[in-house]
């Protein structure tokens, strides 16, 4: 099957992925309004063409804190990349350290942060956290990825309680014996054979999380943090009178809190509010080149992807990973072309 868009390896892995892993990977909250809305919401966005402008050069290069990357892609942070593919995440870092872009690696990565450091070294990684009731936990983890040399923490703020995902529910899913969350390996081992919620005992994350956990962060580490999650100009305010360094504009791909907007239109409010203060990215219902020119046109310093990731790697690995970022980075300077976009 020659691999033409995202759509084909989406199709791909529906087709050779296990229904409950599938399900997991698709799941949305509730209804899934959300989740199917981050699609939509592109195809309501008309672009504007320039014409009679030389455009037989297209510099796609962009920065996000200061790094360059090849082309304002990079990958969100999503879980249990071992369910896709038997090398999981280690294959992700490699394929974005070959294309020379940004991954968010997942606090709920089915291989180490060390393994990963070691997998891509000369990669360009963030590390996302979630904060938990036992603080040592989020301590622990931020300590490991600065000393690996991670070079941001991407804060995820919108899961005080994990989202209802129906069919996560109907299939009891959990990892397969042979996979965990190996991040936290051997961490939890006084509370064996409680309940579980995607590979940690259940009521581990912390709904207390507020402002001031920001304050905390800063306090044990030098790198620069990033808010995920953010959807109205209020919390982008907040967020800069905190001091972070960059905002992702997220909805958690619809798997959270359902019937929020799609993140493509959050994002022009968000923009507007943060005036350039700091970096602004978003994640959320990006399929196409022409959906990242819509974004970056609409404010955005780099968009994340996650689902389709893990179709790359369902589909081929590693270098399945390779295919959706260079498909992406070819369609985004098609249209950039197109619409004479200098």
């Amino acid at each position: 099957m020659t691999m033409v868009c995202l759509n084909d390896f989406e199709e791909y892995a529906k087709q050779h992925l296990s229904k409950a892993t599938w399900d997991y990977y698709e799941a949305g909250a509730d209804d899934c309004c959300t989740r199917d809305d981050n699609l939509e919401a592109y195809k309501r966005i008309r672009l504007r063409p320039r014409i009679l402008r030389d455009v037989s050069i297209n510099d796609m290069r962009t920065s996000v804190l200061g790094m360059e990357i090849s082309f304002p892609v990079g990958i969100a942070p999503t879980g249990f990349h071992c369910l896709a593919w038997h090398e999981g995440e280690l294959a992700t870092a490699r394929a974005t350290e070959t294309v020379n872009t940004c991954y968010i690696a997942s606090t709920y990565s089915t291989c180490s942060v060390e393994e990963i450091a070691a997998a891509a070294p000369n990669g360009y990684r963030w590390f996302q956290l979630y904060l938990y009731r036992d603080r040592k936990l989020s301590e622990q983890i931020v300590s490991r990825v600065e000393a690996l040399g991670y070079k941001a923490l991407v804060l995820t703020v919108d899961v005080p309680y994990t989202g209802k995902r129906r069919n996560d529910i109907r299939n009891q899913f959990k990892l397969p014996p042979h996979l965990m969350v190996k991040n936290f390996e051997g961490m939890f081992q006084e509370q064996a054979g409680s309940q579980e919620e995607y590979g940690i005992p259940a009521n581990t994350l912390d709904p207390s999380i507020s402002w001031k956990d920001v304050y905390w962060l800063q306090s044990l580490t030098r790198l620069p943090i990033i808010i995920k999650g953010i959807l109205t100009k209020e919390d982008a305010e907040l967020a800069i009178e905190h001091g972070v360094q960059g905002i992702i504009v997220s909805n958690h791909g619809g798997r959270q809190l359902d019937g929020v907007p799609a993140t493509i239109d959050c994002l022009p409010e968000i923009v507007d509010a943060v005036q350039g203060r700091v970096e602004v990215y978003m994640d959320g219902g990006i399929r196409t080149g022409n959906d990242v020119l819509k974004a970056i046109a609409l404010g955005a310093k780099c968009v994340f992807i996650g689902r389709p990731a893990i179709w790359g790697l369902a589909y081929k690995g590693e270098e399945g990973v390779r295919e959706i970022l260079q498909i992406l980075h070819d369609e985004f300077r098609l249209s950039m072309a197109l619409s004479e976009i200098l």
